[in-house]
């Protein structure tokens, strides 16, 4: 562990989720060629476009409406739905097929086991002080099994954009009702979770699960109030 600046007294926990808790990339790797599989099984016409399709749908939305890069369900919804409709379904079948879809990667999204460490420190944390996720992204909380642990998660939306925006933080401390400097944020994404939480006057503690970390070859030079080697360690914090 390696301390950047005194800490205050820590009254609650914020969580970062993506790369933080768990290592995402494989995660969203494996739902995306999952989904297509799905589709090229139930939607024939699918066989005849490859991912480079799909991105362009993405892409198509963003640009006609910026604020949907805040919010990946909507965005994929919408691309799904842009995309069936461009291969020629319409009405029922197009919202049979979106809905099939968007519901198979979802569930895809969210297929994985956490490891038991993560699950019996979380337990020892939130039986201590509040813990409150923060994600960019749209994990289910549930189906992994951390939703018993934290007394709510804020999701990165179009009307609470993501992180480094400060919405969901400040949402966050209200939530908690407690001061913004007794706070601790911890996240993997030092551009998006540390300075994010720091300019909403968070403490922050910088953990990455998917890769090896050193501050020095990330492309932010931000500092965090300390780096942890091992999520563990916040227990030395509290």
């Amino acid at each position: 562990m390696i301390y950047y600046k005194k800490l205050k007294p820590i009254q609650a926990i914020t969580f970062d989720l993506d790369d933080t808790l768990y290592e995402n990339t494989s995660v969203i790797v494996n739902a995306e060629r999952s989904l297509i599989e799905f589709m090229h099984h139930q939607y024939p016409a699918t066989q005849d476009v490859n991912k480079d399709f799909w991105r362009a749908q993405q892409k198509a939305h963003v640009l006609a409406n910026p604020l949907l890069k805040n919010d990946m369900s909507e965005l994929r919804r919408l691309s799904l739905e842009s995309g069936f409709m461009t291969l020629g379904l319409s009405d029922k079948k197009l919202n049979a097929a979106t809905t099939e879809c968007f519901e198979h990667f979802y569930f895809q999204r969210s297929n994985f086991t956490l490891n038991k460490n993560i699950h019996s420190l979380l337990k020892i944390l939130s039986n201590n002080l509040p813990l409150v996720a923060i994600t960019n992204g749209n994990v289910d909380l549930k189906q992994i099994g951390l939703n018993g642990y934290f007394t709510t998660c804020f999701k990165a939306s179009m009307e609470m954009p993501m992180k480094p925006h400060k919405a969901m933080f400040d949402a966050a401390q209200v939530h908690l009702n407690i001061p913004h400097e007794n706070i601790l944020h911890v996240g993997d994404n030092l551009p998006k979770d540390i300075y994010g939480a720091l300019r909403a006057g968070y403490q922050t503690a910088w953990y990455a699960e998917d890769r090896s970390m050193n501050i020095r070859n990330e492309k932010a030079q931000i500092l965090p109030h300390v780096q942890l080697s091992k999520l563990t360690q916040l227990l030395e914090l509290i």
